[in-house]
C-alpha cells in the first residue's frame, strides 16, 4: 500500500490497483483483462450494478477503471470525509464481483470493439505497437477481439479473476487529503478475503521484430500514419533525455513536428510524437493524420526532421525550452489527487523507481544536447522504424511511406 498526503485539498483519490492487463494474455484470451474490469461494475453480493451507480452518485464522487498492457485499476475520487463509505464499495467490487448480466455487457464490449474499429485515429497506434512487436501480447490490441470475447465464458471470466486478482498482486494507492494510517486500516479490514496466493501472471519478453509496413484500406476521410519503433524501458536511466527528445520532436505546441507540419504549412490537425516504457522494453512513435493531397509533402517533412534531430547539435534555447516545459507540466499535473494516485499506485505495482518531484526536475535538468542527439539516432531514425497506415488507397500510403524509408516502400 502507498498513499501520498496533499495537504490544503479536500478530495482523496483511491484506487485498487492489479498486475494484470493485455500483456498477460494468451492469444485465446485477448480482451479478457478488459472485459473483466467491465464485469468489475456488474454488482456484488451485496449490491446490484444500479446500487453501486446510485451509492457513487450519491457521494458526489467519481468511479471508474482502466486496463492497460500490464495493469488494471479501479478507482475513485471523493470528499475526504467520505472515504470511509467509498473503500467498502470500491474493495466489494475488485474482489467480489458476481459476474451478473454477463451476457449484456459482452455485447456492450462488442459494440466497444466496433466503436474502436471506426475510430482510425485510435486504432492506428495499435497497429503500430503490432508492428514493432509483432506475434506477442505486447503487439496486440488491449480492447481485445471480437471473436474472444464473442465466446468467452463466465468460467473463465471467474478463474481469470480468481488467479490474478490475488494479494500478492495488488496495490491500494491513496492521495490527497488522508492520513496513511487510515488507509492502511481499511485496506487491511475490506481486502482480508482476497486470496494470499501469487497470481498465475507471467508475460513472454518482449522482441521487437525488424521494421514493417502494415497497411489497412480503409474508406476514411483522412489517411493515418504512425511510425513505431523499439523505446526505452520504464525504469532506463535515459527516460528523462528521452522525455526531452519526445518534447523538442512532437510533444508540445513549439516542437518541431507541431510547427513544421501544422503551424507553417497548414498540412495536418494532428501531428506529434510519444514515448512508452515497459518493464523490459519500450516503444517511441509519431502520428499524423491528413488528407491524400498533404499525405507525401508532410511523411517528407516529419522523415527530414527525424534525420535531423540525430544529426544536428541541439540549440541551447530549443533544450532550455523543452526543459521548463516538461518541468511545468509536471508541477502542474501533481495539483491533482488523481494524478498523484495513479503516479504512485502505477509505480509501486510496476516497480517503477518511484522519484520526489524534485528528483525528476534534478533528472531533467541533467540531460543534455548530447544525451538528446544520441537517443534520437538510436532510437527514432525513419530507416529504423515501423510504419502502419490506414487509409483508402495502399498505393498513395505506400508512394508517402518511400518519403520516410524507401525500403519499407518497396518491401
Amino acid at each position: 500500500m502507498v498513499t501520498e498526503s496533499i495537504p490544503g485539498v479536500r478530495s482523496v483519490a483511491v484506487g485498487v490497483w492489479i498486475g494484470v492487463g493485455s500483456r498477460f494474455e494468451r492469444p485465446a484470451e485477448a480482451g479478457i483483462s478488459h472485459f473483466l474490469e467491465h464485469m468489475l461494475f456488474k454488482g456484488t453480493p451485496t449490491h446490484s450494478p444500479e446500487e453501486i451507480a446510485q451509492a457513487f452518485d450519491a457521494l458526489g464522487g467519481e468511479v471508474n477503471a482502466a486496463t492497460g498492457k500490464d495493469y488494471t485499476v479501479l478507482y475513485c475520487r471523493v470528499l475526504d470525509e467520505l472515504l470511509d463509505r467509498a473503500m467498502p464499495l470500491l474493495a466489494d467490487m475488485a474482489q467480489r464481483p458476481v459476474m451478473r448480466d454477463l451476457e449484456q455487457e459482452r455485447e456492450v464490449v462488442l459494440e466497444e470493439i466496433a466503436m474502436y474499429e471506426d475510430d482510425p485515429q485510435d486504432q492506428i497506434h495499435d497497429l503500430a505497437s503490432e508492428a514493432v512487436f509483432p506475434d506477442q501480447a505486447l503487439g496486440r490490441p488491449v480492447i481485445g477481439t471480437a471473436e474472444v470475447i464473442g465466446g468467452v465464458t463466465e468460467a473463465v471470466v471467474r478463474d481469470y479473476h480468481r488467479g490474478h486478482y490475488t494479494a500478492p498482486n495488488m496495490v491500494v494507492a491513496a492521495a490527497g487529503n488522508v492520513a496513511h494510517e487510515r488507509v492502511l486500516e481499511l485496506s487491511e479490514r475490506l481486502l482480508r478475503e482476497v486470496s494470499p496466493q501469487r497470481s498465475e501472471g507471467v508475460f513472454e519478453p518482449a522482441a521487437p521484430g525488424r521494421p514493417a509496413l502494415v497497411v489497412k484500406e480503409k474508406a476514411t476521410e483522412q489517411y493515418h500514419v504512425c511510425l513505431g519503433g523499439p523505446g526505452l524501458s520504464r525504469n532506463d536511466p535515459r527516460r528523462h533525455a528521452q522525455s526531452v527528445l519526445d518534447t523538442v520532436l512532437g510533444g508540445s505546441m513549439s516542437s518541431r513536428l507541431f510547427q513544421e507540419v501544422r503551424e507553417k504549412r497548414g498540412l495536418a490537425y494532428s501531428v506529434g510524437s510519444y514515448a512508452v516504457g515497459y518493464a523490459d522494453a519500450g516503444q517511441v512513435g509519431v502520428y499524423l493524420g491528413t488528407r491524400e493531397d498533404n499525405l507525401g509533402v508532410a511523411c517528407e517533412i516529419i522523415g527530414a526532421e527525424l534525420r535531423r534531430i540525430g544529426e544536428e547539435p541541439l540549440p541551447a534555447d530549443e533544450l532550455r525550452r523543452a526543459k521548463d516545459h516538461l518541468k511545468g507540466r509536471l508541477v502542474l499535473g501533481m495539483e491533482s489527487s488523481s494524478t498523484r494516485m495513479n503516479r504512485i499506485g502505477r509505480a509501486v505495482l510496476t516497480d517503477t523507481e518511484l522519484l520526489t518531484i524534485d528528483e525528476i526536475v534534478e533528472r531533467v535538468e541533467a540531460v543534455t544536447a548530447d544525451d538528446v542527439i544520441a537517443l534520437a539516432r538510436e532510437h527514432w531514425h525513419p530507416d529504423a522504424m515501423s510504419v502502419a497506415a490506414i487509409g483508402p488507397k495502399g498505393d498513395a500510403i505506400r508512394s508517402a511511406v518511400a518519403a520516410l524509408s524507401p525500403q519499407l516502400a518497396a518491401a
